[in-house]
Formats: structure tokens, C-alpha cells, sequence
């Protein structure tokens, strides 16, 4: 279906999934599925709150290696991710692709109440505060 190769047959029959849509593993806690058991495995953490990725420098703890590797850089100073149009360089790529749209002027995030868009989600969700009313932090 596409023009993909694979050293493996098991790697193979999980990409084929992608174009079957076929997802036969299965959480037992929520109604999401996936492609592969390492994916159900990874996913389960959110129920379990296990997290087996600890940080050696500091006391934090991830459940994915990938979060870990990305959490690491802010010890080594690590900035691999750089912007082609400014100096600014960050330790992940979803960062990156966030501050690239203040150059690009793209606002995926759209209110559907008003016309306001926004650069990122977290700006989308407080903004539509405003329309709820909503104010989840409390001065205790």
C-alpha cells in the first residue's frame, strides 16, 4: 500500500495496521486500542501511574524513556532543536514547531465560539475560559 520496507515480518504485519486500521490490542481500563502491545504497554502508565524512566540528576521519574531524554537536556543544557529563523533553541521538536508559528503567523487552534485562534493548545484552553467562566486555580 505504500512504498515501505521492512528487515522483519513482525515490524511489517504492525505497519500494515496503519493502512487496515486495525488495532487488536485493547486497554482494559478505557476504550482506546492499538497497533502493537509495546503502544498498549506505554499507554497503560496513564492508569497505573508508573513510571519506570528515572531521572539520575534529580528526584524525577517518566513514564516514557522519550519524556526522560527530552527532561535530561534541561541538566546537560542541551538545546538540539533550533530555529531557522531566529537563535532561539529548544531541548524537543513539538517546542520548536510552537515557536516556529510566531514566524509563520499559523493559529491552528481555533475558538469556536469567536474568531480567536491561537499558536498553541494551552492558549486555546484558557481562552475558552472566558466563554465558561471557569477558574480552576484556587488561592488556598
Amino acid at each position: 500500500q505504500c512504498d515501505k520496507a521492512f528487515a522483519n515480518t513482525s515490524v511489517l504485519t504492525i505497519h500494515q495496521r496503519i493502512h487496515t486500521g486495525e488495532k487488536p490490542y485493547q486497554c482494559s481500563q478505557c476504550d482506546k486500542a492499538f497497533t502493537n502491545k509495546s503502544a498498549l504497554t506505554r499507554h497503560q502508565r496513564t492508569h497505573t501511574g508508573e513510571k519506570p524512566y528515572q531521572c539520575s540528576q534529580c528526584d524525577k521519574a517518566f513514564a516514557h524513556k522519550s519524556h526522560l531524554t527530552i527532561h535530561q537536556r534541561i541538566h546537560t543544557g542541551e538545546n538540539p532543536y533550533q530555529c531557522s529563523q531566529c537563535d532561539k533553541a529548544f531541548t524537543n521538536k513539538s517546542v520548536l514547531t510552537i515557536h516556529q508559528r510566531i514566524h509563520t503567523g499559523e493559529t491552528p487552534y481555533q475558538c469556536i465560539q469567536c474568531d480567536k485562534a491561537y499558536t498553541n493548545k494551552s492558549g486555546l484552553i484558557r481562552h475558552q475560559r472566558t466563554h465558561t467562566g471557569e477558574s480552576p486555580y484556587q488561592c488556598s
